[in-house]
């Protein structure tokens, strides 16, 4: 049996470009197909447009925002990556989630990770995107990311400690993705069972 290939999507929630949440995304995704066989897209919520802001249900969302809100719950893994305004991920990065499916990312391996301007931030990954994916009953990666700007040179990771952290997430996630299989392989929304107590439980039928 030909096994498919997994499609990586990094979504972040930078609103420029060039952006180090962006280059921090890309390297995560990089050093994950290092370890796996995939394919890798990024998105933003540049990509998305002012269409995105500008909704407030999923039936307004324009073609533009639409696409990347699919990208996100058609994904086999997702690395979720946001700038920190004021102790939080951007707003527009929430509000791309608000429109994702309830079930899309249910079983998914998901690695997130943060960018800010010093320590202060660093408990975002853990205190905001942790449970926002728990929510989807994601499954998170136990390693995150968050590197502040002194991590940083010419807006490329620069920091053995942050370099050592991303390499965690990506073999950590590698092998999840292994375990959990490619969605087209184990049925088109179709979530990956979790084994408890024993028994295994399906998490969707």
């Amino acid at each position: 049996m030909i096994v498919p290939r997994q499609k990586i999507v990094a979504f972040t929630g930078n609103t420029r470009r060039p952006s180090r949440s962006l280059n921090l995304a890309a390297l995560i995704a990089r050093r994950i197909q290092a370890h796996l066989d995939a394919d890798y897209r990024h998105l933003d919520v540049l990509d998305a447009g002012p269409g995105l802001g500008a909704a407030l249900t999923r039936k307004q969302l324009t073609p533009e925002a639409l696409a990347v809100v699919e990208a996100v719950e058609e994904a086999d893994i997702l690395v979720a990556v946001s700038p920190v305004y004021k102790g939080s991920y951007t707003g527009l990065f929430k509000h791309l989630f608000d429109f994702v499916d309830m079930d899309a990312l249910i079983g998914r391996p998901v690695v997130i990770g943060a960018t800010g301007g010093g320590p202060r931030h660093s408990l975002v990954v853990e205190h905001q995107m942790r449970p926002l994916f728990g929510f989807f009953s994601a499954l998170t990666i136990p390693t995150a990311v968050y590197a502040e700007d002194a991590s940083f040179q010419d807006d490329e990771v620069a920091d053995p400690a942050i370099l050592a952290r991303v390499e965690a997430a990506a073999v950590q996630c590698a092998e999840l993705a292994r375990a959990v299989g490619p969605r087209r392989q184990r049925g088109e929304g179709a979530a990956a069972p979790v084994e408890q107590t024993g028994r295994v439980i399906p998490l969707k039928s």
